[in-house]
């Protein structure tokens, strides 16, 4: 955890070369670290151009200094930056004077922790931070905006002030158990906590959507030998990355590739076919692709178009862990001259394309986006992490336990306990109930100077 009382300095700019380098330092020496450098008191929130000086008064640069006076800065402390010019000689040596001023160096995230710390972001807004220069897409970067901007952290803090609402009435009548709770009371409360455990499904449903933008969908490509998965992954990802040809079992090893499909995030691997080989090669790439199958969040079944093998189709299907999403595809439809097309079986969907020609590729990137959560009518979803996802579960899981209770067995002190335990589920992905370890797992993952 970080001791205010420091005064901090990093680099804020990647490595490597560039027009414009930035230091940042935050804390109470911030603006006497400044006048050091710089010979001059720089006013808040204005820029000023001026020489960057060494103890000796040597130059080491010359650029803008911008001051922010607390709390009117991104940590809520002082915060200086010096921009000046983006070599990493010149980037250094500035750095070095900061700390011999009496500056530490920064820790990775510590600035934006200093933010929540100081009430500037809540948990998910300074998540976002992170998730927002660490966007992989276009959609991405827009729902990680979403959350930095506050319209997470609202959507979860609306649901647990109404809880809190039906704590308190709750709460009043084991306080009072004179006054009886009369029939209309108690529908009310009944009908309120309904409502929030909609609103929490209905959240986690957006969430879920932005978890796969957040953290990308792992799309494993399964199916018998030579039935063309290595040319949907070629197809796919727009390059040779798999060997393709005709000799069956060409693939005998996992190969992975990363691309975006309409807007998501997709980690594409290929697999060895599944069959039965006395090959210690083959049956240890086999080995693999079943690894691979219990790591994936959508399985692509391939099959050659016009072949009806039902029980080969069933023994590939029962390879499946029921949780996982599965897309069957037929492959090949050019050798029959057939149109390509979608439809469902048994409740998946049924893919018929050509990944030699690419006729349908297009059918299969919609359905891969359907599987992320993200529709072309739905809005951008607000960018979440698994721990979101298992918070608002938990949050949902108490609310429909206590109003079990409530309902079934008018155990109204269970239910005020489970209510309690929801507000500590939702307070836990805002930050307001969070361990200290917790943060610091978050924070370690950030860039230093941010």
């Amino acid at each position: 955890m970080s001791d205010l009382t420091d005064t901090i300095a990093a680099i804020a700019t990647a490595p490597g070369a560039g027009g414009i380098g930035v230091i940042r330092v935050s804390g109470p020496g911030s603006l006497s670290i400044a006048q050091h450098i710089t010979g001059v008191t720089p006013q808040p929130r204005h820029a000023r151009y001026c020489s960057f000086m060494d103890s000796e008064g040597v130059v080491l640069d010359r650029g803008l200094v911008l001051y922010f006076m607390a709390p009117a800065s991104y940590t809520g402390e002082d915060v200086v930056e010096f921009h000046g010019h983006g070599g990493q000689v010149v980037l250094n040596l500035l750095l070095r004077q900061t700390l011999a001023l009496g500056a530490r160096m920064a820790r990775p995230g510590e600035f934006t922790e200093r933010a929540f710390l100081n009430g500037k972001l809540d948990l998910l807004q300074a998540e976002a931070v992170a998730d927002l220069i660490n966007s992989k897409s276009e959609y991405a970067a827009r729902s990680a905006r979403r959350s930095l901007d506050g319209d997470f952290s609202r959507a979860v803090s609306d649901i647990r002030e109404r809880i809190i609402a039906i704590q308190v009435f709750v709460e009043g009548a084991l306080d009072f158990p004179e006054e009886e709770i009369d029939f209309i009371a108690r529908s009310d409360i009944e009908e309120r906590a309904g409502a929030c455990i909609t609103l929490l499904e209905e959240l986690l449903e957006n969430a879920r959507g932005g978890r796969v933008l957040n953290e990308g969908l792992r799309v494993v490509i399964i199916g018998r030998p030579n039935v063309g998965k290595s040319s949907i992954l070629n197809r796919l990802t727009g390059s040779d990355r798999a060997i393709v040809t005709e000799l069956p079992g060409t693939t005998r090893d996992v190969i992975e590739d990363s691309i975006v499909v309409q807007g998501v995030f997709v980690n594409v691997v290929d697999t060895a076919g599944i069959h039965v080989t006395e090959n210690p090669v083959e049956r240890e790439g086999i080995r693999r692709s079943r690894a691979e199958i219990e790591r994936s969040d959508v399985v692509l079944l391939v099959m050659e178009s016009g072949r009806d093998l039902p029980a080969e189709l069933e023994e590939l299907r029962a390879l499946i862990p029921a949780s996982r999403q599965v897309i069957l595809v037929e492959n090949k439809i050019d050798v029959h001259a057939q149109p390509p097309s979608r439809g469902t079986d048994n409740g998946c969907p049924r893919i018929a394309l050509s990944a030699k020609t690419g006729d349908g590729m297009d059918l299969l990137q919609a359905a891969l986006r359907h599987c992320a959560g993200l529709t072309d009518v739905m809005d951008t979803p607000l960018l979440a992490r698994t721990r979101h996802i298992r918070a608002l579960e938990q949050a949902r899981a108490r609310l429909q336990q206590g109003l079990h209770n409530y309902r079934e067995d008018h155990a109204a002190e269970l239910f005020a306990e489970e209510l309690r335990r929801a507000q500590h589920c939702l307070g836990e992905i805002t930050g307001e109930f969070t361990a200290e370890a917790l943060l610091g797992e978050i924070f370690a993952k950030f860039c230093i100077g941010k």
